[in-house]
């Protein structure tokens, strides 16, 4: 069942998001918290927001007002009738998510394979079709599933001026980050944004792959 602490971290993860400019938080943070409404993404990522805030959004998320009002709710409630679960079945184990995959949409399912394996240094975990329409390459914990399309569902442009990206990637330390931004500078990659800080303390930066998906590579400032 899920507990207090699993909330904690859900609101922990969220701040990390923040921290690391990934623009879909931007959308629950406006969309939940009432102070945020009127502000557009960047300004939500480059302003405060802290980690009350972000256990705020958690627990409106949940059904309460505040983080305090969900603390005292959550302990009050008998397991069984939490809001954010349901009990399982008598002996049944609670489901456990195991991944994450962003999936990305490419012209050639081959060259994409051969990008990320020979630019980015991921390998390949399988191609499906004959043509191959259907993919999957992994670098550690990473995971990028390959969907062939002809045409990409993004207008180019607006992808390129909004800076709309495909997934974002994460490293444990700033050594890390700046190691692997040197790696596939040497590899000829091709940089929509080149390593930087930035105001919300990450440090990062994003490939454009031969495709146009724009990738973010993020790790703390220090």
């Amino acid at each position: 069942m899920p507990s207090l602490e699993n909330l904690r971290k859900q609101a922990k993860l969220v701040l990390r998001w923040h921290r690391t400019g990934y623009y879909p938080v931007a959308a629950q943070i406006r969309a939940v918290l009432p102070r945020f409404a009127g502000l557009c993404d960047v300004e939500i990522l480059t302003g405060q927001f802290t980690l009350g805030d972000a256990q705020e959004l958690v627990a409106r998320q949940a059904g309460y007002p505040s983080w305090q009002a969900l603390k005292q709710g959550f302990d009050a409630m008998p397991e069984q009738t939490h809001p954010v679960s349901q009990a399982p079945r008598p002996g049944a184990a609670r489901p456990v998510l195991t991944g994450l995959s962003a999936q990305l949409f490419v012209a050639d399912i081959r060259a994409a394979c051969d990008y990320y394996a020979e630019r980015l240094g991921f390998s390949v975990v399988f191609v499906y079709g004959d043509p191959p329409f259907y993919g999957e390459v992994k670098r550690d914990c990473a995971r990028l599933t390959l969907r062939c399309l002809a045409e990409s569902p993004i207008d180019p442009a607006l992808r390129e001026r909004e800076s709309l990206l495909s997934a974002t990637i994460e490293v444990d330390t700033a050594d890390e980050i700046k190691q692997l931004f040197l790696t596939f500078q040497s590899a000829g990659v091709d940089f929509h944004q080149a390593l930087k800080h930035e105001p919300w303390g990450a440090r990062d930066f994003i490939v454009r792959d031969p495709d146009g998906n724009l990738i973010l590579f993020a790790g703390p400032a220090q």
